[in-house]
């Protein structure tokens, strides 16, 4: 068990909590964002084509059960499916527009120790030849 405990605490003390923490709240946020635009933005246009009021209250009632419909919510999982698409849509651009600028910063880096190298190079040179 303490061997559990000490792995575990190695593993969350891996990264920076600060930072963690502060997507966990950033996450938060754009989750509301993210539902604002399907449910208020979206959702309307869809339930239009499906000619309901609600995409996410659309509903097929499969039987009953004591007297209850049973029912199945498919509207919801749709809701869900956008929603999860769009999140996944926004995630994959700001990837795309970090791994952009660390291309930058990487090729900055490669360029600078080129010029170390030729500058070592040349200084041998001068060397050889006094």
């Amino acid at each position: 068990m303490r061997n559990f405990l000490k792995d575990f605490k190695a593993f969350a003390m891996r990264g920076n909590m600060i930072d963690m923490a502060v997507g966990v709240v950033i996450g938060g946020a754009f989750s509301t964002i993210i539902n604002s635009i399907v449910n208020d933005l979206i959702m309307p246009f869809i339930a239009l084509l499906t000619d309901s009021s609600e995409l996410a209250a659309a509903s097929l009632k499969i039987g009953e059960r004591g007297g209850e419909p049973v029912l199945l919510n498919y509207g919801a999982f749709i809701q869900n499916v956008i929603n999860f698409l769009i999140i996944a849509f926004c995630i994959f651009v700001v990837i795309r527009i970090i791994g952009r600028f660390q291309k930058k910063e990487e090729a900055a880096v490669t360029k600078s120790d080129e010029v170390v190298l030729l500058e070592q190079i040349r200084d041998a040179l001068v060397q050889k030849e006094s």
